[in-house]
């Protein structure tokens, strides 16, 4: 399927009418603000329990609108370099923001002006109306997100996919029941536009901006697709309102599960250990009834650790809610109980299983604990060769610093130097004292032979000779004895080597019946990536042929060697981002570090008619690929980046869906150069792209085509990979997810 977006502008301005007149602003800092800043100003609107005015005295001023553009401007790299904004700088490049100011508070502002409809399947915003948008969810944000419960993901700083995947293994324990609400794959309708804005209205006053939201619904700028969840498509990801909007929809839903939760909580309150009787305690375990709740956006997990009627009962009680207060369709074919210690359970596009502990963490297997002594013993040798070795420098070096101070004296009647080195020197030698006394300490052997020497067989011990020698020798001679028995003595030495040996065997005994102990009466959840899914996907799209090797993609010759390495380096970030919290990563690791990037480099051989070992001659392992200025550039992550990835970064990554199913092909075009549609830089070396679909989704149909033109290099750049910041198309990208 070929889909063609033609411009149907000649550039991006707006004409407006001759009936607005020129104004003066008021004098307000023309500069952006900080959070802190932003969030003061919107609650000093706040006035009897709501916010006033939002529209007109928030989000129309120019310092504000400015703030939104900021937000909307493109990460600095090497490929692109963005300005600093300004307000001069966006009204002379850009648009007026003293102009898109007055229109938002007069109500003047079209909507249908500031948007680009195509046919029945795509709408493309333009910059000014996204600067809207994204005026309008930094309020939100600002309004809603300290009020939505601690279990809403999705769509919130610092709680994305992963947040919510980290909670699930880090917090959830004995889980015997679990099941997802899924909902019918619906459109959000106009009676869903209309609850949502008096679910607003209960905490904004504010008629315009209501009237505003609606009016992105009516013209499909903002487009919400409900139910399913295929390897994490969730809901369309070009317009940054549908998240928050969601969740604000959603927010009594989460109240009334956050109620059922407290309520069994005070029903069932936590036993402390201490108050159990004395011969209960250590031998009692205690597993309190809990609910546990995710909801990522339109995905809701629920979890509970008691009986399968109490939870049938949950069940019902939220599926009556969301069907009769929210209006939402339930498939009941696929909300449905589960048992957590035998059943699998998918939520986000990966797979959950209630494990025990050792399961997570195993513990290591005799041929590990072979080869960890063997490196330990390697590692002695090691550092008994180095000791040795540094022993018989100190001998070479002290012996020269002896000569050299000899033959000073020989020579003259003393020695003399330059420089104070006696403080150098005296330093060195305790060093070297410290070091000789504390590997000599460590040696049971030598301890035991110059204590056998210090101490056998002298005369002084004997009674009728020390009552001969003066007192002060004898009590010399026994303080000298206790010394002796204080820091060389084997025995004590031995003993505590022993202690340590003992200790250690006691601790391993411990952790291996806590193990044990852990295995008998906890269960945790293992994360898992759907790899049979990734496989068929990866075959499905042509990476892999039927024997599971990689193979070349003969669609993708027709672009250009950079864009080539770009759509396989879009796929495989984000099934490195998407899936990495997984605990089976290291296996998709493979598919990523082999099947994708041996499918690229022979893909790239297959173009230039040339083979495999002289693609990888050309373009390394790693794909490097010359930009325009001849710097090598590296796109797709090399097998070092793939070998340290794993679950350490909090981000909600992008899923993956939408980057199988297109490519973007480069067209030649003789038209002048505009500006970038998708984000505020300066660059005007546009270039035309075509995108092709790889295949039939959602019952596409093949005859529709659409041209994408005039997205400057950054904007593609971002394109590739598939993150469409400025058009939305919507068989495509209406099950997207976050």
């Amino acid at each position: 399927m070929l889909l063609t977006l033609r411009r149907t502008k000649p550039n991006f301005t707006l004409h407006f009418a001759s009936k607005i007149k020129p104004f003066s602003l008021p004098k307000l800092r023309l500069s952006t603000l900080s959070q802190s800043e932003i969030k003061n100003l919107i609650f000093s609107n706040y006035n009897h329990g709501k916010f006033h005015n939002l529209l007109k005295n928030i989000i129309s001023l120019p310092s504000f609108l400015l703030s939104a553009c900021h937000n909307l401007k493109p990460p600095n790299d090497n490929y692109n370099t963005t300005p600093q904004l300004t307000l001069d700088s966006v009204s002379t490049h850009f648009f007026s923001l003293q102009e898109l100011s007055f229109q938002l508070s007069t109500n003047q502002f079209d909507i249908k002006d500031c948007s680009f409809i195509i046919g029945k399947s795509l709408v493309l915003p333009n910059l000014k109306l996204k600067v809207v948008i994204e005026a309008i969810r930094m309020v939100l944000e600002v309004i809603y997100d300290d009020r939505f419960v601690t279990f809403c993901y999705g769509g919130r700083v610092n709680m994305g996919r992963h947040t919510a995947i980290r909670y699930l293994k880090n917090s959830v324990e004995n889980p015997t029941w679990w099941f997802t609400v899924n909902l019918n794959p619906a459109k959000f309708e106009s009676k869903h536009v209309v609850r949502l804005c008096r679910v607003m209205e209960e905490k904004i006053d504010d008629d315009a901006l209501i009237y505003l939201i609606k009016r992105l619904f009516e013209c499909e700028i903002v487009s919400i697709r409900l139910g399913g969840c295929y390897l994490g498509r969730g809901f369309p990801q070009e317009c940054g309102l549908s998240s928050i909007l969601i969740n604000i929809y959603f927010d009594s839903f989460d109240k009334e599960i956050q109620d059922l939760r407290l309520k069994t909580s005070r029903e069932n309150p936590r036993v402390d250990a201490n108050e159990l009787d004395e011969g209960y305690r250590g031998h009692a375990f205690y597993k309190p009834l809990k609910i546990y709740t995710v909801r990522y956006l339109d995905e809701i997990l629920v979890i509970t650790s008691g009986t399968k009627m109490m939870t049938m009962d949950l069940k019902s009680r939220l599926v009556q809610v969301l069907e009769k207060d929210m209006e939402f369709g339930i498939d009941k074919v696929r909300t449905v109980i589960h048992s957590a210690t035998s059943e699998k359970i998918e939520f986000l596009g990966m797979e959950l299983r209630a494990v025990t502990p050792s399961v997570l963490h195993p513990p290591m297997s005799q041929k590990a604990i072979r080869a960890r002594k063997k490196y330990l013993r390697q590692k002695e040798v090691r550092a008994m060769e180095l000791r040795n070795a540094k022993e018989t420098n100190r001998k070479k070096l002290g012996m020269k610093i002896f000569s050299h101070v000899f033959k000073k004296l020989k020579r003259g009647n003393g020695f003399k130097s330059d420089f104070p080195i006696e403080n150098e020197v005296n330093q060195i030698f305790d060093s070297w004292a410290e070091e000789v006394i504390q590997d000599f300490l460590e040696s049971v052997d030598e301890r035991w032979e110059w204590h056998r020497m210090l101490s056998a067989g002298d005369f002084l011990s004997l009674k009728r000779i020390r009552d001969q020698l003066p007192r002060e020798l004898v009590d010399s001679y026994d303080n000298f004895q206790e010394q002796v028995d204080r820091y060389v003595n084997p025995v004590k030495a031995k003993r505590v080597l022993e202690e340590q040996v003992k200790k250690a065997e006691e601790e391993e005994e411990r952790k291996y019946s806590d193990q044990t102990v852990a295995d008998l009466t906890k269960l945790c959840i293992k994360v898992e990536a759907p790899l049979e899914i990734v496989r068929k996907a990866v075959k499905l799209v042509g990476f892999t042929n039927h024997m599971g090797r990689p193979r070349p993609i003969s669609l993708l010759m027709a672009l250009e060697d950079i864009d080539i390495i770009k759509w396989y380096a879009g796929i495989g970030r984000r099934w490195l981002d998407f899936f990495c919290c997984c605990h089976n990563f290291k296996k998709l690791k493979i598919v990523v570090s082999y099947h994708l990037r041996f499918s690229c480099i022979l893909t790239l051989a297959e173009k230039h008619e040339s083979t495999k070992r002289e693609a990888i001659r050309h373009y390394t392992k790693d794909l490097k690929v010359s930009n325009i200025n001849g710097v090598e550039e590296v796109y797709f992550p090399t097998e070092r980046e793939v070998k340290m990835m794993g679950d350490n970064d909090l981000i909600d990554p992008k899923p993956v869906d939408v980057s199988l199913g297109m490519a973007l092909i480069r067209l030649a075009s003789d038209e002048p150069s505009y500006r970038c549609a998708a984000h505020f830089c300066d660059r005007r070396d546009t270039i035309v792209y075509r995108i092709r679909l790889l295949q039939n989704l959602l019952n596409l149909d093949p005859s529709d085509r659409t041209d994408v033109r005039h997205y400057c290099r950054s904007g593609i750049k971002n394109a590739v990979n598939y993150n469409f910041h400025t058009m939305r198309i919507h068989p495509l990208s209406q099950r997207e997810g976050q």
